[in-house]
């Protein structure tokens, strides 16, 4: 369509010029004297036309006789560009490949080219091809296992002057520095490295995940609980990987506690969600215990421990075997040789979700210890001797055999006591 209507013009066009021309009668008549010429109206027009395309043509020609030189050189950039290039290319594929030596030889070439180019091509082009060919430099180096070169070229590619629209090449630089450090057990220079990163990219899944490892190779149990958090909130893990996770640190964090009051602090720590998990509850309940022992508080810490598992128990029923065996044996621990830390309260608890799953052997023998540890022999006799055979998990069926030993002693039988004792030992 385009064609058609400049064809219509330039006919239109020439139509015009040629009814302009077979009439026009005029005459231009120049003097200089003694001399007169007379020309014709068209010829004038036609040579003012001729004198402006010679004139034309002529600066157009002198213009691109001073535009050589420059061309000359934007070819010679274009040269080194597609040269600086084709070496990063190959660096790349060297480096993929497992060509480490060819892949560092390349990237250094590479960087020499971007060296060269001239400043107007440099900040287009050559800086972030500068940074990108030390990366791969120090990314062959570091294959090579030779990591003083490596530093080296780490330190120079984080000193290329980059633009600020650029900066995610310096923070690539970055994250790899991190991640060798990291493959090298160094987690505090991990983090100083990871420190340095803008916070948008200190939050990026890849760096938290950098993070949370460093923590973890540090011990930093509760910053790492704290990285793992965030990781799962932006979707840095499967939901089941999350919660898995989420749950070792916590029982992790709850570990490096060395006395009562800061397992407390590091339980209120913990969101509710964490909180309602059995195997953090149960962990921190057994630990919370362990860390009683000999004190004057034991007794109201031993209350403490049961009252974090209340939640817990409250779940009993839809919790897992596993989890349940870790129910029953924390709250046994909970349990005092003092008759008076098991309460009425907790006692009738028991026996109450023991009458509704009579069947569930771990509750029977858990109101067993109960009624033991509140020196109701009789009772704890009789649901100890109904639950032993039945129980699966080994720990409490060999706990189950030495207090039916000790109960036998107690009433002075010495020969039921001699064949639970052997009972427990098998």
């Amino acid at each position: 369509m385009r064609f058609a209507l400049w064809l219509l013009a330039i006919f239109a066009a020439a139509v015009g010029i040629a009814l302009f021309a077979t009439r026009s009668t005029g005459t231009v008549t120049l003097f200089w004297p003694p001399y007169r010429i007379d020309l014709s109206l068209n010829l004038v027009l036609l040579l003012l036309s001729g004198l402006f395309v010679l004139l034309y043509l002529a600066l157009r020609a002198f213009s691109a006789l001073a535009d050589l030189p420059s061309q000359a050189k934007a070819w010679r950039a274009a040269q080194r560009q597609s040269a600086m290039h084709a070496e990063l290319r190959d660096a790349m594929a060297h480096l993929l490949s497992g060509r480490f030596a060819r892949a560092k030889k390349q990237a250094l070439l590479a960087h020499q080219h971007a060296l060269a180019l001239p400043d107007d091509a440099a900040s287009k082009h050559g800086l972030e091809v500068q940074s990108m060919a030390l990366l791969i430099a120090a990314e062959s180096a570091q294959s090579l296992q030779d990591v003083p070169e490596r530093e080296r070229l780490v330190q120079a590619a984080l000193e290329v002057p980059l633009p600020k629209s650029a900066q995610h090449f310096k923070e690539g630089v970055v994250l790899r520095s991190a991640r060798w450090m990291l493959d090298e057990h160094d987690p505090s220079t991990t983090l100083k490295r990871l420190a340095t990163l803008s916070q948008g990219a200190q939050r990026r899944t890849l760096a938290l995940r950098l993070k949370l490892r460093a923590l973890q190779q540090a011990k930093r149990q509760s910053d790492a609980l704290e990285t793992a958090r965030l990781l799962a909130k932006h979707g840095g893990f499967s939901e089941q990987a999350a919660q898995s996770i989420v749950r070792s640190l916590a029982i992790s964090s709850l570990s490096e506690a060395h006395d009562a009051d800061q397992l407390t602090r590091a339980w209120g720590k913990l969101t509710d969600a964490e909180r309602g998990q059995a195997e953090v509850a149960t962990h921190a309940a057994m630990r919370l215990v362990n860390l009683s022992a000999g004190s004057p508080e034991a007794l109201e810490l031993h209350e403490r421990a049961r009252a974090w598992l209340e939640p817990i128990w409250l779940r009993y029923p839809q919790l897992s075997e596993s989890a349940q065996i870790r129910v029953v044996r924390a709250l046994e621990a909970s349990f005092s040789s003092d008759g008076a830390a098991v309460d009425h309260a907790w006692l009738a608890k028991i026996e109450t979700a023991q009458r509704q799953l009579p069947h569930d052997t771990r509750l029977q023998y858990l109101a067993g210890m109960a009624c033991l540890h509140r020196q109701l022999w009789g009772k704890a006799q009789q649901l100890l001797s109904g639950c032993v055979a039945h129980l699966g998990d080994e720990n409490l069926k060999r706990s189950a055999w030495r207090n039916l030993a000790f109960l036998a002693e107690q009433r002075g039988d010495a020969e039921a006591a001699l064949a639970a004792w052997k009972k427990a030992a098998h």
